[in-house]
């Protein structure tokens, strides 16, 4: 990888996470301090295509590290999946003298990065998705502020229900992967967490036990369910229906991508930001900055997207004894 590269691009794609900004504000100051030019590019690989580029300075990303979503904002773009899409972005990069990129997102965003790398546009990701479920890093930048924002709301809805008697299904966010709600249901004192990774049986999971919580004189629970498995509402009144305990449906939805990172992903994101633009001052592309054991280092595009993330299966184990 040549180890001339005087000007690098910022950019941040697919789903916005709490703490892309101080990822932001750290790639772009540190590759100041590093002796490179930065400009930023907007709206992800869509604005490299269609070139939404801006010059970036210090000035240009103070006072965003408390913010959340990505002041460069974030779009989808299928035609950067085409090789002639491909090809746009990489003229693009030639046309403003951009020799490397930060991508910041997930594992769809860290695919573009691998096209471009091999295209002869060093890239370095940086795994900004609430999800958590990048699996060569032990975390991803949003990921806290996510589950912060759910238990706050779990803790809220345990409030009423009680004072009702109610069970609350509260479905958390997560795409295909459990961590979230695994996480949120940890942290709030989930009565049971139904989640696509372990297997799962509405009437032992979760009616039948709550029968014997009842005769324990438990009256009030809360069920976390990660999105895409089942309809909660129909869920709730499934449950309504076998134990006569009244039984609400709430989708948090977009309220855990929004609001104030935490101090633990404004720190994590400010790390890696700044690794990400020490790599390619070095000329070094193609890898994805991750934390390990508490520790930030980088792997092969290629080599992270081939893993599986595990899932914490003895969280949840623990979460279920507690919850009696």
């Amino acid at each position: 990888m040549s180890d001339k590269i005087k000007k690098i691009g910022v950019l941040t794609s697919g789903g916005d996470a709490p703490g892309m900004n101080a990822a932001i504000r750290a790639a772009v100051r540190g590759a100041l301090a590093l002796g490179m030019e930065v400009c930023g590019i907007r709206r992800g690989y869509n604005g490299l295509i269609n070139e939404d580029i801006i010059p970036m300075d210090i000035r240009s990303v103070a006072d965003i590290l408390h913010l959340g979503g990505t002041m460069l904002y974030t779009a989808r773009c299928n035609e950067f999946k085409t090789p002639a899409g491909i090809q746009k972005a990489v003229n693009t990069c030639r046309k403003h003298g951009i020799d490397g990129l930060v991508v910041i997102g997930g594992d769809g965003s860290f695919k573009g990065a691998a096209e471009l790398t091999a295209h002869g546009i060093p890239c370095v990701g940086i795994p900004g998705t609430i999800d958590n479920d990048i699996a060569c890093t032990d975390y991803t930048i949003g990921f806290d502020t996510a589950v912060n924002t759910a238990v706050e709301a779990c803790d809220r809805l345990r409030d009423t229900s009680q004072s009702h008697d109610r069970c609350s299904v509260v479905e958390v966010m997560g795409n295909n992967a459990g961590h979230l709600a695994n996480a949120v249901a940890a942290a709030c004192g989930g009565f049971a967490c139904w989640v696509k990774d372990v297997p799962f049986d509405v009437d032992a999971d979760i009616v039948e036990k709550m029968k014997i919580a009842l005769s324990k004189d438990k009256h009030h629970f809360i069920i976390i369910v990660s999105e895409n498995i089942v309809d909660v509402h129909k869920l709730a009144a499934e449950i309504q229906q076998k134990t006569n305990v009244d039984t609400r449906a709430t989708v948090l939805g977009y309220i855990q991508r929004g609001g104030s990172p935490t101090a633990k992903d404004r720190i994590i994101a400010g790390r890696m930001g700044y690794y990400a633009a020490e790599l390619l001052s070095k000329g070094i592309g193609g890898r994805v900055v991750v934390q390990q054991n508490s520790q930030i280092t980088d792997y092969d595009i290629a080599e992270a997207l081939a893993m599986k993330k595990e899932f914490d299966a003895d969280l949840m184990k623990i979460t279920h004894l507690l919850s009696r």
